[in-house]
């Protein structure tokens, strides 16, 4: 009997090769190649996998002029969260393809067990549950604890990918979920479920139904230890949209953003609270990013970044020690750490502060990460305010991008992240003086605005 062929592919990206390597020559990961057998023609299921009658392919298309595709408007399913559907775009797009990754336990299969129901009940859609990694009673188990079941909705425990297609097509669902890529295989390839051949080929067979029936899937993933979703990269090429879910297992905040979006923005994100009986979403996360703030503290400093179109205020906290070491040690939580060393040594060099023997740490509190350059301001004063020890007053509230000469320089959206601050009582805004004459003052109430030029500015107002 001969001996079937087989390939290896790069679990990060996919990259294909004739023999294993190290290292892979597409994205540079090492010991990332696994072998997987080769599929003949025949069991290929790719998009549009109907084959033409008395023919081994499928059927040929014409290729068509532009104004000749007939344009429609999006159809949108609303998910009964408005923070999801912000992520979205407006709602689930009618005929799309969505992954959602996200650590174990961070709520995953419960926020799309609630959009379900939420699909069932509120928008009268037909919706089909699918789980390869739990049996229908503990589907149960977990739907009475976290909310009612209504509506036309079904629920299956299955893992073939020929059985759940089967179904799909028979009951012609609106909207379908599937938990896990990472448990479902199909019979066309001999790998075990979860590898590279397997993953991407139960995600190429569920984009075709998708995509022939205009049936919206969400696909729940499994990831990595250094947080991207496990199998092969290609998976996230293959859907319309890719989002993440994330937080502290050991805190209640959940952040939903997204990483590709077809449909919309990519820089949203929706903030979920994590109860006893189920997520819910905050339609208000400034006030509770503040939540808990210490007053007259010294290191603690408020800003605004932008996620999206969303202003959000969150505390900056930082802390100098002397350093028991010859080395400082630079631990930064929530901002990029190269970013950080940068700010240090710029207030070593242009406030003449000796803080480079000196550990430094910096705090985004809430679990979230921000990497907008209007951090700046808010993360030097903290420094700053810690290495002095003197408190910066709880109704200020800064933002600001700093440059290697000391200035204060514009950022985006100013006039949104004054509003936001001035709804929230903050009474004194330190912002950039570029901004400052552009702030239409008619909407702010008895807000003072205090504009810098130079962080040796920003110090002196402080003081005063």
């Amino acid at each position: 009997m001969a001996k079937a062929s087989s390939k290896f592919y790069c679990k990060e990206c996919g990259y294909e090769s004739a023999k294993w390597m190290g290292q892979c020559p597409s994205c540079r990961a090492w010991n990332s190649f696994v072998e997987e057998p080769v599929l003949s023609a025949s069991k290929v299921a790719g998009f549009g996998g109907k084959k033409a009658s008395g023919s081994g392919r499928p059927p040929r298309q014409r290729p068509v002029k532009i104004d000749e595709v007939k344009l429609e408007q999006e159809d949108r399913m609303p998910t009964g969260f408005r923070e999801l559907d912000r992520v979205l775009g407006g709602g689930i797009v009618v005929g799309s393809l969505v992954l959602l990754g996200g650590d174990p336990g961070i709520g995953k299969s419960t926020i799309l067990l609630e959009v379900s129901r939420n699909l069932a009940a509120e928008s009268n859609k037909k919706v089909l549950y699918i789980s390869g990694e739990e049996s229908l009673k503990q589907i149960r188990m977990r739907a009475n604890r976290i909310t009612e079941i209504t509506g036309d909705i079904s629920f299956m425990a299955e893992t073939n990918i020929e059985n759940i297609i089967e179904t799909i097509e028979e009951e012609k669902p609106d909207f379908v979920v599937v938990d896990s890529i990472q448990t479902m295989y199909t019979e066309t390839v001999t790998a075990a479920p979860g590898s590279v051949s397997q993953v991407r080929e139960s995600a190429s067979q569920l984009l075709r139904v998708a995509k022939e029936n205009g049936i919206a899937i969400f696909l729940v993933g499994h990831v990595t230890k250094d947080g991207t979703v496990a199998g092969p990269k290609v998976l996230e090429h293959m859907v319309d949209v890719v989002l993440y879910f994330e937080g502290d297992n050991g805190g209640t905040l959940r952040i939903l953003h997204g990483q590709k979006n077809r449909f919309g923005s990519t820089n949203e994100i929706a903030v979920f609270e994590m109860t006893g009986d189920g997520l819910r979403e905050v339609l208000n996360p400034s006030e509770l990013l503040l939540n808990g703030r210490p007053l007259h503290a010294s290191g603690s400093v408020v800003t605004c970044g932008m996620e999206g179109t969303r202003p959000l205020l969150i505390e900056i906290q930082g802390l100098l020690v002397p350093s028991a070491f010859n080395l400082p040690r630079r631990t930064a939580n929530g901002i990029d750490y190269n970013r950080l060393n940068m700010l240090i040594a710029i207030i070593e060099k242009r406030l003449n502060l000796n803080i480079g023997k000196y550990d430094a740490y910096v705090n985004i509190t809430g679990g979230l990460r921000i990497a907008e350059p209007s951090m700046d301001l808010g993360i030097v004063l903290s420094l700053v305010s810690s290495y002095m020890d003197i408190e910066i007053p709880d109704d200020v509230m800064v933002f600001g991008e700093v440059g290697l000469s000391g200035e204060i320089r514009a950022v985006s959206n100013a006039e949104q992240r004054v509003e936001e601050a001035s709804r929230l009582g903050f009474d004194r805004i330190m912002m950039p003086a570029f901004h400052a004459g552009r702030i239409d003052a008619r909407n702010l109430k008895d807000v003072q605005i205090l504009s810098v030029r130079t962080l040796k500015e920003a110090m002196a107002v402080l003081r005063k």
